[in-house]
């Protein structure tokens, strides 16, 4: 496993909205990887090899005259981090269907339960894109697909296309931390259709897929949209998220240039989830 570092950021926030969904949105953009929402406004983290002294010199809010925000910072150590979920996650439930809890979590009765020890990864379905994306899965038809997890984080996503039927899964992160952490957590599950790579779309040469799920920053999609659509079998699915409502045209603008329609939005705050079939 490789020694990752990173540096966590405390953001107090007055008042909180919607102002911590403005602060992640532009900290996803400047490299942040993960976010954990508190009482006081949100802690994020990113890579120290990612970081320099001049990261929040592009976040917009924090120049804002409606909102007060002050933050700290200090590097995160690795040992530290089970603790800190612990203290945080706490087990959600979507659309009455689908529980996504901790192993110290009691079991719910819903027809799909999923275990996630999250640990740095982001993706327990917290966030409003993975619950959007949680809810297109459970929407969608999945028995028998082949499937991409593009950005899989924690890996809840391919797990519950598993869950779903899927027959053939790829789970794909460029984080040494969420690999380790998706090969733990669909070998918690008793996943045995799903492989894990540690990589990015550079992996895909000679991959076909019926489904692609890609829950990652806007402008990294807008970087590897074209890649998936030759991925992409005829009639197949791209289900993306992580990038706001005004995104919306810029993002469906580059998919029809390569003749995916959209047909269905989500929309959670300000956040969407967004699918498209290939034409």
């Amino acid at each position: 496993m490789s020694n990752t570092i990173y540096i966590g950021y405390d953001f107090t926030v007055t008042p909180l909205q919607p102002a911590v969904e403005i602060l992640i949105a532009e900290l996803g953009y400047a490299g942040f990887e993960s976010f954990v929402e508190t009482e006081s406004g949100v802690t994020a983290y990113i890579q120290k090899t990612d970081w320099n002294k001049d990261i929040l010199t592009d976040i917009q809010i924090l120049a804002s005259n409606e909102f007060k925000i002050t933050y700290e910072f200090n590097e995160i150590e690795q040992v530290n981090w089970n603790a800190e979920w612990e203290r945080n996650f706490n087990p959600i439930i979507v659309d009455d269907v689908c529980a996504v809890r901790a192993p110290f979590h009691e079991k719910f009765q819903t027809k799909y339960d999923i275990i996630i020890e999250p640990k740095m990864s982001f993706g327990t379905g917290h966030h409003e894109t993975t619950h959007m994306m949680i809810q297109h899965i459970l929407k969608n038809d999945f028995i028998d697909k082949t499937v991409l997890d593009m950005g899989c984080g924690t890996g809840v996503l391919a797990i519950l296309a598993e869950m779903k039927g899927a027959k053939k899964l790829d789970a794909i992160d460029i984080d040494n931390w969420c690999y380790l952490n998706s090969v733990e957590n669909v070998e918690r599950n008793n996943c045995h259709h799903i492989s894990v790579y540690e990589g990015d779309v550079s992996l895909l040469t000679n991959k076909n897929y019926d489904i692609i799920i890609a829950n990652i920053n806007r402008n990294i999609l807008l970087q590897d949209i074209p890649q998936y659509t030759t991925c992409l079998n005829p009639k197949g699915l791209l289900f993306l998220s992580g990038f706001y409502f005004d995104d919306i045209p810029v993002i469906e603008e580059l998919c029809n240039k390569y003749n995916l329609k959209l047909v269905d939005t989500l929309q959670r705050n300000d956040w969407v989830a967004l699918k498209f079939e290939k034409e």
